[in-house]
């Protein structure tokens, strides 16, 4: 990254002192909700989570406190959480074919070679049906379908072909997340209301954040197909003066 700059400079190219993946790619709003359902609020572990939503392979999430986990469980609605156990496999066929999002936890330092095509997302076409085969089923593939891993080894050691199919991602608890685990903590025991309106304030904080992203998301919608002078769009001028009510309350908060 050094010699990057380095060479950006060099060329006169504008760029930032140093490099910042959550000002690259990451998403305020997104990234608000994730504290919200209890995601550390330090630089990595926030890192990983915009790696994990941008990644085209499945997370494995090295976790021996159990933080991530505890995230992926209040982001997650309607999460079924399975183990690798002989009567998992029915549980999972029946997530893939609703939608329904799975997080496999514990999992040691090997893999059930029946999720193979399942870390390939190896779908294929049977008529208009998108389907997957898993062991001797072959199942309707739903695109709302989400895989979670996570396992509490410290250290794991995966073999590199499980290292390929998946997006493996370190949540180590960190020094700058336990301190502010540890001031929620503090601040709940000895004085509860304060902590209560601070949790409701982040949560309006983030549903306004929200509000004003979709207002914005909008207007660019609505200027990218006008045709003709935009003042004679009836539909744009009132989302634009709806937009400035919003953001004036938004602010008064």
């Amino acid at each position: 990254m050094d010699k990057w700059l380095g060479k950006l400079q060099e060329l006169k190219i504008p760029a930032s002192a140093q490099f910042n993946l959550q000002t690259c790619i990451g998403d305020a709003v997104k990234i608000r909700q994730w504290v919200i359902d209890k995601l550390p609020n330090d630089a990595l572990s926030i890192d990983n989570a915009i790696i994990m939503s941008n990644s085209r392979r499945w997370p494995l999430m090295i976790d021996p406190q159990q933080q991530a986990n505890k995230w992926i469980k209040n982001m997650e609605k309607n999460l079924q959480v399975l183990r690798l156990s002989k009567n998992y496999a029915r549980e999972l066929e029946n997530a893939i074919q609703f939608g329904n999002p799975v997080l496999i936890e514990n999992i040691a330092e090997t893999l059930d070679p029946m999720l193979d095509p399942l870390l390939q997302k190896a779908t294929f076409k049977q008529g208009n049906l998108e389907m997957i085969r898993l062991g001797d089923s072959t199942i309707e593939w739903s695109k709302d379908f989400r895989l979670y891993f996570t396992t509490k080894l410290p250290n794991p050691h995966y073999a590199p072909e499980i290292c390929v199919s998946v997006t493996i991602l370190n949540f180590m608890a960190t020094v700058d997340g336990l301190q502010d685990q540890m001031l929620g903590i503090v601040v709940a025991k000895e004085e509860p209301d304060i902590e209560a309106k601070r949790v409701s304030l982040v949560v309006e904080s983030a549903q306004s954040k929200a509000q004003l992203k979709e207002i914005e998301d909008r207007i660019l919608a609505l200027l990218s197909s006008a045709t003709g002078n935009i003042l004679d769009d009836e539909e744009l001028i009132e989302t634009l003066s709806n937009s400035k009510i919003a953001s004036q309350k938004i602010e008064e908060q």
